[in-house]
């Protein structure tokens, strides 16, 4: 039976989130039931100004919901927080991208539900969207699971699937999953308002784990094949981005952002190497090759790589190399 949430009636919310991610969701929640409270992670130092700034989550509701009490706890465990959120007298809570681990005694007797971006049980943690497209896998998705004391171990309440294109970055599935939130969260609370709900858990013997990306992963090694390094250079962008250096007179420095898998070539050509300055042809590992299409430079918007190479001191045979071995 599907429900219709139009016909349901309105719930009291609570919103849990700091990233981007729950924004679509977050928005529609606000739409059709009546938040009562959003909790967010504190305000972080941001931008080249290290300037204080709000979340994603924050920012929103203060522009959106600015009657609506926002409480940022540098610990949502604090026995204060608890009692404040506790009052709200929500009937449901929902968890997107917040940050913090929620303790069993706010849990206890709540119905409190997280959207997570990836097919649980396959990658939990901190980083799925990008390790679905680093790993090679061909389609992804939402679920939203019921809070556990393990990460992303919750029973199953409903799911959304969604194919990775060869060309999507990270950045861009992001936001198509993001986008698929709003209806999925939905549903699961009008099954949950009308009895309809049917949890099912996890299978442990497929769980991967998806671990926190950082900068330090914007290392390239074109000795691989190009088929690694295009899921690679595609799975961090825009972050931590790949950074590499052109050595041509002068040196250039560079990130990229989109690339697709060449033909193959000799194996003795020099991982590294621009065979067609033109099109962003690379050499990489095994005789293969990888074509670059868009990229970055200094100071300036993506673009494509025939817009970067005219009028750049590009030649055949020029060497890319990761930004780190000349640092």
């Amino acid at each position: 039976m599907v429900v219709d949430p139009c016909t349901l009636s309105t719930m009291r919310l609570v919103y849990f989130g700091s990233g981007a991610f729950g924004l679509p969701t977050l928005e529609r929640l606000a739409s059709d039931h009546t938040i009562v409270g959003i909790v967010s992670q504190p305000d972080r130092p941001a931008g080249r100004g290290a300037k204080s700034s709000p979340t994603a989550a924050a920012s929103w509701a203060a522009k959106n919901l600015p009657n609506v009490p926002t409480l940022k706890p540098e610990r949502v465990r604090e026995p204060g927080i608890v009692g404040q959120i506790r009052a709200w007298a929500a009937e449901a809570w929902v968890v997107i991208a917040f940050g913090q681990k929620l303790p069993q005694e706010l849990l206890e007797g709540t119905f409190a539900v997280n959207l997570h971006a990836s097919l649980l049980p396959r990658w939990r943690g901190a980083a799925p969207i990008n390790t679905a497209i680093l790993s090679g896998d061909t389609v992804t998705g939402n679920t939203v699971i019921t809070l556990a004391d393990r990460m992303d171990a919750g029973l199953i309440l409903g799911t959304t699937t969604r194919s990775i294109d060869p060309l999507v970055t990270a950045g861009e599935l992001h936001d198509l999953l993001a986008a698929d939130g709003p209806d999925l969260v939905s549903r699961v609370l009008a099954e949950f308002q009308t009895g309809l709900l049917s949890p099912r858990s996890q299978d442990e013997s497929q769980v991967t784990i998806a671990t926190k990306l950082s900068k330090s992963d914007d290392d390239i090694d074109f000795h691989q094949p190009a088929d690694f390094l295009r899921r690679e250079i595609h799975a961090l962008t825009p972050w931590p981005g790949i950074s590499v250096q052109i050595l041509s007179t002068p040196t250039i420095p560079l990130k990229l952002f989109r690339a697709k898998v060449g033909a193959n070539i000799d194996q003795a050509t020099e991982p590294g190497t621009i065979l067609e300055p033109k099109s962003g042809l690379v050499a990489c590992g095994h005789g293969t090759t990888l074509q670059i299409l868009e990229v970055q430079p200094p100071g300036k918007r993506p673009m494509s790589w025939s817009a970067f190479a005219n009028g750049r001191p590009v030649v055949p045979n020029t060497v890319m190399v990761s930004a780190r071995e000349l640092a």
